[in-house]
């Protein structure tokens, strides 16, 4: 598994709470859920390999 760092991220309280609602809904934790979208998000412009940005399968 690549090293994680850590990152104070500033973001909107309305996001978040939708953010954290999205992560409930796929049983993933708040942070787990940023990554993914922050992932899905390279992946679908092309900024990251495939095989860099794993995916896990939603349920």
């Amino acid at each position: 598994m690549a090293d994680r760092k850590t990152f104070p991220l500033r973001i909107d309280e309305q996001i978040l709470e939708g953010l954290r609602r999205w992560a409930d809904d796929d049983l993933r934790s708040l942070n787990g859920q940023i990554e993914w979208v922050l992932r899905e998000a390279l992946r679908q412009r092309g900024r990251v390999k495939e095989k860099a940005a794993p995916t896990r399968p939603r349920p």
